[in-house]
């Protein structure tokens, strides 16, 4: 059987972070592109939060309900206030538990965010937290994505912003981005045997806080590859 790898050059390597976004309201935040070969996406480290990116779709982290509360700091703490506190009260009435690769989507209000659609997806227990969870988050946010056609993605899992700093950065955003685009790679495949309808997604950001960006950047090396059948 043929196969092919599906390599990931990195220029930069991010844990996404805490901090306050955009200081400086009227320049453009500092951006880092990527190759995602052969898949053609366009993918970027953006330094902008979860409440800042016009995308189709945008998705979050969040760990499983704390009966005794959960931790919003940061990025998470403005994007649920943007939100109305959707986030928040979703949660604290067990409508949202949290669990591994537990999903939930809503379409922003109009003047909340510039996203269309917003997806939450559960951690599962804080103390569980590992690579493999982010393995499974990668892989739901290419099939989601794909299935909901949205070509434009941003990813802030904003781990951090809940207060865990569990996995090594750079391990962290290697592990999600390979999950994603095998995913992903598997749907466009499906595609090229029409087995489902054609749909590429073409940007995918991946969204960091000012605090860690500018060290993050300096990270080099290749992500690795993930081999993929034809």
């Amino acid at each position: 059987m043929k196969m092919r790898t599906l390599l990931l050059s990195l220029s930069s390597v991010l844990w996404l972070s805490t901090g306050a976004y955009g200081a400086d309201s009227t320049s453009a935040p500092k951006q880092n592109f990527f190759e995602t070969k052969p898949l053609g996406i366009k993918m970027s480290i953006k330094m902008d939060g979860p409440f800042m990116e016009p995308a189709d779709l945008q998705v979050i982290c969040l760990f499983k309900h704390k009966a005794a509360g959960d931790n919003y700091q940061g990025a998470a703490k403005e994007s649920d206030e943007k939100l109305g506190g959707i986030l928040s009260s979703v949660r604290n009435r067990g409508e949202f538990v949290g669990e591994l690769g537990e999903t939930f989507f809503f379409t922003p209000k109009k003047g909340s965010i510039p996203a269309k659609t917003f997806m939450v997806v559960g951690l599962g227990e804080e103390k569980d937290l590992s690579l493999d969870s982010l393995k499974v988050v990668g892989r739901i946010v290419a099939r989601e994505a794909v299935r909901l056609k949205a070509k434009h993605v941003a990813w802030a899992p904003v781990i951090r912003d809940e207060g865990n700093s569990t996995i090594e950065v750079g391990a962290g955003d290697r592990t999600f981005a390979e999950a994603m685009l095998s995913a992903y790679d598997t749907e466009k495949r499906l595609q090229e045997q029409g087995l489902a309808p054609k749909f590429s997604i073409e940007t995918f950001v991946i969204q960091a806080g000012p605090a860690f960006f500018d060290s993050a950047v300096k990270f080099k090396g290749n992500i690795g590859s993930c081999a993929c059948r034809n």
